[in-house]
């Protein structure tokens, strides 16, 4: 391994802040790629007058240097410089993608010394304060590059698959809750080639075999929760809230916990137990899932209800799946308000519609289909969970030296227009 040595970064580029030129949303003459906050992001930030601005080459690195992300950085990107970014020119002691590198791994610490009272900014006299430690030898800085590189590619290509897998549930949904399953075990013709299959109800139309019914007429127990949140304590029982409800899975993220008494307290109306499904009536309207294994002595917090579906009436799969479809979302949307602030009363919680196909094997081909697509989110979600965690050590491990490269194999890095960050 060769020496490390440390540099201020006013020693390692050179700065050249944007500025404001005229944008358009299309392309056209003399103009190219408006280099703002979305571009830093991977995404579009519309076109700039190619004159008078400050232009970035693939081997600059721009630094988002005003507003709440500011100290983001990224490099291999051409285009115009917004006013909101700053350019920086490496010098040939170290290579782009290296120094993108270890400022990505250090923008908590840039963050934290921001200036401005309003907007806030990158500090002015970040070129002295930052000092960088790096391979003096070029090659080992693009082994490290190389390394990095690769498992940012395997993350590309997992969120990718994580895309893909979320539109197929998507056009499943709308298909199996507009046309459902016929007895040949395939999507029935749509309405427009066979109308003779569907019959109108309040809540469109549907499938002649299936009938329109509440939630209240197909489950068990329906369980509104106290009105109020219980005591938080640091651990004990787990407290369902609406942050913990998202796209139809139950996030851990944001967990509360109460104490025995007033879990005994929350659940005098019913235990919730695994497999029930909660309703968020505010903030956000409509949001469910079903409460996992892991969390079998939970109660419920403020603005949550529970449905416990009746098997002899509806499979729980199947009802947790009809909840998500645009149909009953545009119903939950229209007695909400149609605000973000909406709310529903508990009643319409109770009386809320719900379709149900007559055969239960139809509500499992539909329930087994979206689980199958389901299963493979997760697993790809998983998957980028651990790929980032791996990132996450071999950043801190190679950036800092403490894991050596061998620089006999070195590979050349990635080209900056394969999307270094």
């Amino acid at each position: 391994m060769s020496e490390w040595i440390t540099h201020a970064l006013k020693d390692l580029v050179s700065f050249q802040k944007g500025k404001k030129v005229d944008t358009w949303d299309d392309p056209g003459e003399d103009r190219d790629f408006y280099l703002g906050a979305g571009a830093l992001s991977g995404r579009s930030d519309g076109y700039a007058n190619c004159y008078g601005g400050v232009s970035a080459k693939p081997h600059d690195i721009l630094m988002l240097w005003d507003g709440e992300r500011s100290g983001l950085a990224a490099t291999g990107l051409s285009g115009v410089v917004a006013s909101t970014v700053t350019r920086l020119t490496p010098t040939s002691l170290i290579d782009n993608c290296l120094l993108t590198y270890i400022f990505n791994m250090n923008f908590e610490w840039i963050q934290n010394r921001r200036t401005g009272t309003g907007v806030p900014h990158v500090p002015k006299d970040l070129g002295k304060i930052l000092q960088v430690k790096f391979p003096a030898a070029i090659q080992e800085q693009q082994k490290i590059v190389h390394i990095l590189q690769t498992i940012d590619l395997a993350i590309e290509k997992t969120e990718q698959l994580i895309q893909k897998y979320q539109q197929i549930k998507a056009g499943l949904m709308h298909d199996l809750f507009t046309r459902g399953i016929g007895a040949d075990g395939k999507l029935r013709p749509p309405r427009e080639q066979a109308p003779e299959l569907y019959h109108e109800t309040p809540i469109g139309w549907i499938p002649k075999d299936w009938a329109l019914r509440t939630c209240e007429d197909v489950c068990e127990r329906i369980i509104d929760c106290k009105n109020r949140t219980p005591p938080i304590t640091p651990d004990g029982f787990p407290v369902i809230r609406t942050p913990n409800v998202r796209n139809g899975e139950f996030v851990d993220a944001e967990l509360v916990y109460t104490d025995l008494s007033s879990y005994e307290i929350w659940t005098a109306r019913g235990k919730p137990k695994p497999g029930d499904i909660v309703i968020t009536r505010e903030a956000p309207v409509g949001e469910v899932c079903k409460i996992p294994e892991r969390h079998f002595q939970a109660c419920l917090g403020q603005r949550m209800m529970l449905y416990r579906t009746n098997p002899e009436n509806i499979e729980a799969d199947f009802f947790l799946y009809a909840l998500q479809s645009v149909p009953i979302q545009n119903r939950l949307d229209l007695i909400s308000g149609g605000s973000t602030v909406g709310h529903v009363r508990v009643g319409d919680i109770r009386s809320l519609w719900m379709f149900v196909p007559d055969s239960r094997v139809e509500q499992n081909l539909i329930a087994n289909m979206l689980n199958s697509v389901v299963r493979k989110l997760e697993c790809q979600r998983e998957s980028l969970y651990k790929l980032q965690k791996q990132k996450s050590g071999l950043m801190h491990d190679l950036l800092t030296g403490k894991v050596p490269v061998s620089v006999d194999t070195v590979k050349a890095p990635l080209s900056p227009e394969q999307g270094a960050t």
